[in-house]
């Protein structure tokens, strides 16, 4: 007989686990995810990701979105009835109480090697720090933040050039494979104390994260490469930088002036090393491509960009 599994997440990185799960041999018995949220200028009601791909590919399956989970009595009630022998994690939104966690094994897939970058956007700290190596943890919940026992890791070589959406979307197969693993074999894992001398955090993102200056090339590359997926990076005016490439880090410049331009781009100096940028986005405006966007401005070589 399968074994049941309750499945709580919310975004794509979520949905590549529950996908994985669903095909194999582990019944999914029920979903939890964040409720339906407002999203754009025109703030239309927009289900998570998860929920919309059930509802894409017609899954008869019972669907939870509660706001809160703690103090929930009827939470607790519903996941006592569905009677999973599994409760999986993914990017769920909400921290489990203790009277979710003591319904059955609770096991998240958390994006970082922990105890590395506990917290909200562990996949953009291990790209703002400029790491080797990130990776995925399979690891029982307790009722600290991300501090319960390994069952296992897999690691993943970060590139030069790996942004946020290819991170996520590696760590997401590595972390639906992981999943089926550490399930298959549960029985046989012995957890393993995280060390706690070894712990570091990382905060839920803002929009004010994104904001850059010409200081430093590399440190604006990196900023890049972590939030070209929201907020991407954008100066103290407004304008964003988009498909930005990193030429040197060792040059002395003006910060933000105009070193050169070509057909792939406008080349950025900052006081230390410069980039390449290929699109500019005014506020309220359309990304256009960085040699429209200069000539439009009728900045030339030599002047600042602000």
């Amino acid at each position: 007989m399968s074994k049941k599994i309750l499945f709580m997440g919310t975004p794509d990185y979520a949905t590549k686990i529950f996908e994985e799960i669903l095909e194999s041999c582990y019944e999914i018995v029920g979903l939890f995810t964040q409720p339906d949220k407002p999203v754009g200028r025109k703030q239309v009601i927009t289900p998570p990701h998860i929920k919309q791909f059930c509802m894409d590919n017609n899954l008869d399956l019972p669907i939870f979105q509660p706001e809160k989970l703690r103090g929930n009595e009827e939470v607790k009630k519903q996941i006592e009835n569905l009677n999973p022998d599994f409760i999986i994690v993914a990017a769920y939104g909400q921290i489990l109480p203790k009277e979710i966690l003591d319904i059955a094994p609770c096991i998240n897939l958390h994006a970082s090697l922990l105890p590395k970058y506990r917290g909200a956007s562990p996949i953009q700290e291990a790209l703002l720090n400029d790491d080797e190596y990130t990776g995925v943890t399979s690891m029982l919940m307790e009722e600290g933040l991300d501090s319960g026992d390994i069952l296992g890791l897999q690691y993943l070589k970060i590139t030069p050039t790996m942004e946020v959406a290819e991170a996520f979307s590696k760590l997401s197969d590595i972390a639906a494979k992981l999943t089926i693993t550490t399930l298959d074999n549960f029985d046989n894992i012995k957890p393993k104390k995280q060390n706690e001398s070894e712990v570091s955090f990382c905060k839920k993102i803002k929009k004010e994260h994104g904001k850059v200056d010409f200081t430093s090339a590399k440190n604006l590359y990196l900023k890049y490469k972590a939030y070209s997926y929201w907020p991407g990076v954008f100066l103290n005016s407004g304008l964003k930088l988009k498909n930005i490439s990193l030429i040197d880090t060792i040059s002395k410049n003006n910060e933000g002036e105009i070193l050169d331009f070509d057909d792939q781009g406008v080349i950025i100096g900052c006081s230390k090393g410069s980039l390449k940028v290929s699109f500019l986005q005014a506020p309220s405006k359309k990304s256009v491509n960085a040699i429209d966007y200069i000539r439009g401005q009728r900045l030339v070589k030599g002047e600042i960009l602000k």
